[in-house]
C-alpha cells in the first residue's frame, strides 16, 4: 500500500534526508546477515584518514561504492559494505604536534604516553565527525562493523603479519640509505615521496691530488654532501683517468685524504666522467661503497643540522651550510663553475620538507618473493580484474621493479614494532605478544624498539583483518574475498598493491575480484583542489545547499571510470532540477492514484499504444541500466535514466496518459493507472542507488509492498514487455508532433493558436497508425481541423515537415512568407543532401563493408533509403511552392 496518496508542492531534502537516514538505520537494512541463504557481496570501504573532515573526492569515492552496493542489495545479495578509518601515522601526528605548537609545545615536553591521549582525542573527534558525513551522504553502511586501523583485532592482525614474515626473513632490519624527512624526523618509503620540478645549480669543483700533481673535476647539485665524501670514482676503463685510480685527494674544507676508485657504475660519456661518492646521503653511492669498503660518513643529524662530521659548518641548517660552502669554495678556487639546472626534487608528501637521502638503521620488507606470487596470479589470469584495464599495465610495471619497503617510522602513533632487545645481551626478540624475560640470557632488562610501522602496512591487511583474521571467524569465511574495490587511480602503489601482496601470502586468495580505478575531482578549470589555490569544495555545503540526492548524481554520472571529474555547480543544479522533475511526474500520479493499491496493478490487460510502449522502453532501459552498473559504467547509466524519465516518461507517456485519465472509459482510465505506478514504482527503484532520498521519499507514497525500496527487489529485464509495433507506432506519433511544434515554433504560431493540418502517410499500414490515434494528434498538435489520408494533395501556401513515414502540411496562408517557407526547405534539403552524401560515402568504402557487420550495413542502407526520400519529398515541396 502507499502511505499516503498526496504529496507536498515541492521536495524538501533537509526534511526527507535525516527522516529516510534515521528509518533505514532503525530498520537496519544495511546490516549484513539479513539474507543468510543469499549469495555474499562484499566492499570495504577504503578508510578515510582521521585527519579532518571528508572532502569532494571521498565524496565521488564512497558514493561510487554506494551506488553498488545498494544496486545488489537490491538484487537479493546478501550485502555488507564494511566502514572505517585509518589512523593515518604520519599525517595524523603532524596534525597534532602542529595543534601543540600553538601552544607552544612538543610531543617531547608532554611525552610518549600523555601524547599519545591527546592523538585518540583527535581520533575520536575526527571519527565521529566522519561518521557523521557518511550519513549526510546517504551512505548504506553496515556501521555494527566499523573497524579502525589501531583497534584491538587489527593490531593483532598486523602482529601476527609481522611475525610470520620475520620468521621467513621477509622482515628483516638493516642500514641503508631511506628517504628522510628531517620535518617529521621519520623515515619515509619510496611512495611517499612527491618528486617536484625545481630550477637549482649544478655547482662544479675541483679536488686537488694529494700529490700536487693536478686535480679532478666532479659536479654535484648537493654541495653541502662533498663534506661526507669518501672517494672519487672513474670507470674501469675510461683512458683519462687510468693512471690516477688508487690515488689520494685531498677533500677541500675538511682536508680528508680520499681515494680515486673504479667502478662501472660511473658512465664515462656523463660530465666529466668522475663522480663523488658520498655513501651516507646517496642510493648510488651507498652500493659502490658497499662494494669497495668505503667508509660511511652522516654529516647532518634527524633534523636537516649539520653535524660535528661537517667541519666548520656544524650547527648550521642544511641550506645555509650550502650557501657558505660554495662562497668559500669559490673563494678557495674549488668551485670554478655554477650552472642553473632544473632537476626533480624530492618532498614529504605529509610535511612538505625536501626529503633526505639518509643512511639509517631501519626495518625493510623484501618485496620481489611476495611480488612473484602476484606477478604470476596475475598473469595467469588468477589476479585482479582492473577497471579501466590499462590500470593493470600500471601495477605490474610496478611490481615487476618494486624495490625493498622501508616499514619502520620515528613516530609514537602507530603499530609500535614487535621487536624487543635484551639490555643485558644485546639478543632480539620478535614476538606475537610482548615480551618479559629474555629467551638467550633469562634477563628482565628488555626494551620495546622504539619506531612505529609505516601506515601502509595496517592498511595493506585491510580487507581481510576486518573480518577477523588471523581468526577464521564467521564473517572472514562468509564475506572473503571482498567483490569490488573501488578507489582513486592515485592509490595503487601505495594501497592497492599491497594489499594484493599480503592477501595472497597469508590467505591465498586475491583481496578483491574488481578493482575500480577513478580520477580525481579537478575544479571547474581542470586544476587539482587544493588550499592554496582556494578551490576546494566541501561535500556538505553542496548537500546543505541542494540536496545529498542533487550531489551524489552530479559526481557519480559526470565522469567514466579511470577519468578526473570537473566539478561544476551548474552541473548539481541541473541534477537537482532532475530530481525536481521526477518529484512533480510522481506528485501528478499520486493525485490520479487515490485509492489504487498494489494489488490493483495490472500490466497485462487492454493497455493502449502509449502503454505497451512505455513499458518497452522502461524494459530496455532496466536491461541497458543493469548492463552499465555492473560494468561499472555510471555516467552512461545515469544517462540513460535521465533520458527515459525527462523525455520518454515525463515529457511523453505523462502527458498521453492524461487522456485517458480525464476521460470517460474506466477500463481505459484503470489500465493506465495500472501502468503509471508500475512505472513509477520501477523508476524509483532504478534511480534509487543514485538518489537514495528522494526515491525512498516518493516510492513510500506509490502503492507498493515492503518496508523499504532499500530492500525492494531491483527491477529485471521482461521479454513479455517487449513491443516493437507500439514503439514503431509511437514513434510514427512522435514525430508527428515534434515536427508540427517545431514549424509552429519556426513562425511564431503559439500552441493557443488551432491550426489546420493535413497527413499524407507513406502507406497503409501509416495511415492506420494516424487514423487510430486521431485524438492525441489532434491534442498535441493543436488543430482547428485535421485531414488524412493516401490521396491528400500539397495545398498551396502551407508550412511542410517530413518525417519518416508521413507528410504533413500545415495551411498557414497570411501567417508566413512563401520565400521564407522556401529558404527554410533549402536549409533542411542541404542537411539531408550532407547526411546522404555521408553514408554514400561510408557505403562506397571498400574497407567498412568489408569489415562491418552485416546488421551495421543494413541499417546504413535503411538509413541511405530514409534519407534519399525524405531528400525527395523536400526537393519537390521546393518546386510546388515556386510554381
Amino acid at each position: 500500500m502507499s502511505e499516503k496518496t498526496t504529496m507536498p508542492t515541492t521536495y524538501d531534502p533537509k526534511a526527507a534526508e535525516q527522516k529516510w537516514y534515521d528509518f533505514w538505520q532503525q530498520g537496519q537494512f544495511f546490516k549484513a546477515g539479513r539474507r543468510q541463504d543469499a549469495k555474499p557481496f562484499t566492499i570495504v570501504i577504503p578508510p578515510p584518514n582521521v585527519t579532518g573532515m571528508l572532502h569532494i573526492g571521498h565524496a565521488l569515492d564512497f558514493t561510487l561504492q554506494d551506488i553498488i552496493i545498494r544496486t545488489k542489495r537490491m538484487q537479493g545479495f546478501d550485502t555488507l559494505w564494511l566502514p572505517g578509518t585509518d589512523h593515518a601515522g604520519i599525517a595524523t601526528q603532524t596534525k597534532v604536534e602542529q595543534k601543540l605548537r600553538e601552544q607552544g609545545l612538543s610531543r617531547y615536553d608532554l611525552g610518549r604516553e600523555k601524547f599519545l591521549e591527546q592523538v585518540w582525542d583527535w581520533k575520536e573527534l575526527y571519527a565521529n565527525t566522519i561518521r557523521e558525513q557518511w550519513g549526510k551522504m546517504g551512505l548504506s553502511l553496515d556501521y555494527s562493523r566499523e573497524r579502525f586501523t589501531l583497534d584491538e583485532g587489527l593490531s593483532k592482525a598486523v602482529r601476527e603479519v609481522f611475525v610470520r614474515l620475520h620468521e621467513k626473513g621477509l622482515i628483516y632490519r638493516g642500514k641503508k640509505i631511506i628517504n628522510w624527512d628531517p620535518a617529521a624526523r621519520t623515515a619515509l618509503s619510496d611512495i611517499e615521496v612527491e618528486h617536484k620540478e625545481l630550477n637549482g645549480h649544478l655547482y662544479h669543483l675541483q679536488y686537488p691530488l694529494k700529490d700536487g700533481s693536478g686535480h679532478i673535476t666532479v659536479a654535484t647539485t648537493r654541495p653541502e654532501t662533498m663534506l661526507g665524501d669518501t672517494a672519487v670514482a672513474v670507470h674501469p676503463e675510461d683512458e683519462r683517468y687510468k693512471h690516477l685510480i688508487g690515488q689520494l685527494i685531498v677533500l677541500p674544507v675538511v682536508g680528508r685524504e680520499i681515494p680515486i676508485i673504479a667502478d662501472e657504475y660511473v658512465e664515462k660519456e656523463f660530465g666529466s666522467g668522475a663522480v663523488k661518492i658520498t655513501p651516507a646521503h646517496d642510493p648510488n653511492d651507498f652500493e659502490v661503497g658497499l662494494r669497495h669498503d668505503l667508509p660511511q660518513i652522516i654529516v647532518m643529524d634527524e633534523t636537516g643540522t649539520m653535524n660535528e662530521h661537517a667541519g666548520p659548518y656544524q650547527g648550521l641548517d642544511r641550506a645555509d651550510c650550502r650557501k657558505q660552502l660554495v662562497k668559500d669554495l669559490q673563494e678557495q678556487g674549488v668551485c670554478i663553475r655554477i650552472e642553473d639546472h632544473v632537476h626533480q626534487v624530492g618532498h614529504s608528501e605529509r610535511s612538505g620538507a625536501v626529503v633526505e637521502p639518509y643512511l639509517s638503521t631501519q626495518w625493510f620488507v623484501a618485496m620481489k618473493p611476495l611480488a612473484e606470487r602476484a606477478i604470476e596470479a596475475q598473469k595467469s589470469g588468477k589476479g585482479v580484474n582492473f577497471v579501466p584495464d590499462r590500470f593493470e599495465k600500471i601495477y605490474l610495471n610496478w611490481i615487476e621493479n618494486v624495490r625493498d619497503w622501508c616499514i619502520s617510522r620515528q613516530l609514537w602513533w602507530g603499530h609500535r614494532i614487535p621487536a624487543w632487545y635484551c639490555e643485558s645481551c644485546g639478543e632480539m626478540h620478535v614476538a606475537h605478544e610482548d615480551v618479559t624475560a629474555c629467551a638467550a640470557c633469562g634477563s628482565t632488562s628488555l626494551r620495546q624498539d622504539e619506531d612505529v610501522l609505516d601506515t601502509w602496512f595496517s592498511s595493506g591487511l585491510w580487507p581481510f583483518s576486518t573480518l577477523g583474521w588471523p581468526e577464521e571467524t564467521e564473517d572472514f569465511k562468509r564475506y572473503y574475498p571482498t567483490d569490488v574495490l573501488v578507489t582513486g587511480y592515485d592509490i595503487v602503489y601505495f594501497w592497492v598493491a599491497r594489499m594484493i601482496f599480503t592477501a595472497l601470502e597469508f590467505t591465498d586468495q586475491i583481496p578483491f575480484k574488481d578493482v575500480l580505478m577513478h580520477g580525481l575531482v579537478r575544479d571547474a578549470e581542470g586544476r587539482k583542489m587544493s588550499k592554496s589555490l582556494g578551490n576546494g569544495v566541501d561535500p556538505l555545503d553542496v548537500i546543505e545547499n541542494y540536496g545529498a540526492d542533487a550531489m551524489r548524481y552530479m559526481i557519480s554520472t559526470g565522469s567514466t571510470p579511470g577519468q578526473d571529474l570537473r566539478f561544476r555547480i551548474e552541473k548539481v543544479e541541473q541534477a537537482r532540477n532532475f530530481a525536481n522533475k521526477i518529484w512533480n511526474a510522481s506528485r501528478f500520479a499520486l493525485m490520479n492514484l487515490e485509492g489504487f493499491t498494489a494489488a490493483d496493478i495490472d500490466i497485462k490487460s487492454n493497455l493502449g499504444t502509449a502503454e505497451r510502449w512505455i513499458l518497452h522502453r522502461l524494459n530496455e532501459t532496466v536491461r541497458e541500466a543493469t548492463r552499465l552498473i555492473d560494468s561499472y559504467e555510471f555516467g552512461e547509466t545515469g544517462r540513460i535514466l535521465y533520458n527515459f524519465i525527462w523525455d520518454d516518461l515525463c515529457d511523453w507517456y505523462i502527458e498521453f496518459a492524461k487522456l485517458n485519465l480525464y476521460g470517460t472509459d474506466e477500463q481505459a482510465k484503470r489500465s493506465t493507472q495500472s501502468v503509471l505506478a508500475y512505472v513509477l514504482d520501477r523508476t524509483q527503484r532504478l534511480i534509487h542507488p543514485f538518489m537514495p532520498y528522494i526515491s525512498e521519499e516518493i516510492w513510500q507514497h506509490l502503492p507498493h509492498e515492503g518496508e523499504s525500496i532499500t530492500v525492494a527487489a531491483w527491477p529485471v529485464y521482461d521479454e513479455a514487455l517487449e513491443a516493437p509495433e507500439a514503439v514503431k507506432e509511437m514513434e510514427l506519433l512522435m514525430d508527428i508532433i515534434r515536427a508540427v511544434r517545431n514549424v509552429r515554433a519556426e513562425v511564431n504560431v503559439p500552441m493557443s493558436k488551432k491550426v489546420e493540418l493535413l497527413i499524407k502517410p507513406s502507406g497503409e499500414a501509416e495511415a492506420a497508425i494516424v487514423s487510430r490515434n486521431e485524438e492525441f494528434i489532434r491534442r498535441f498538435c493543436g488543430t482547428s481541423s485535421f485531414e488524412t489520408g493516401l490521396g491528400i494533395a500539397a495545398p498551396d501556401k502551407a508550412m511542410t515537415a517530413i518525417v519518416t513515414g508521413a507528410e504533413l502540411y500545415l495551411p498557414l496562408a497570411g501567417l508566413i512568407d512563401i520565400s521564407q517557407e522556401i529558404a527554410r526547405l533549402e536549409k533542411e534539403l542541404a542537411a539531408l543532401n550532407s547526411e546522404v552524401e555521408r553514408v554514400e560515402k561510408k557505403l562506397s568504402n571498400e574497407g567498412f563493408v568489408a569489415k562491418a557487420p552485416a546488421k551495421v550495413i543494413e541499417e546504413e542502407r535503411a538509413k541511405m533509403t530514409d534519407y534519399a526520400g525524405k531528400r525527395d519529398k523536400v526537393l519537390a515541396r521546393i518546386e510546388e511552392l515556386r510554381s
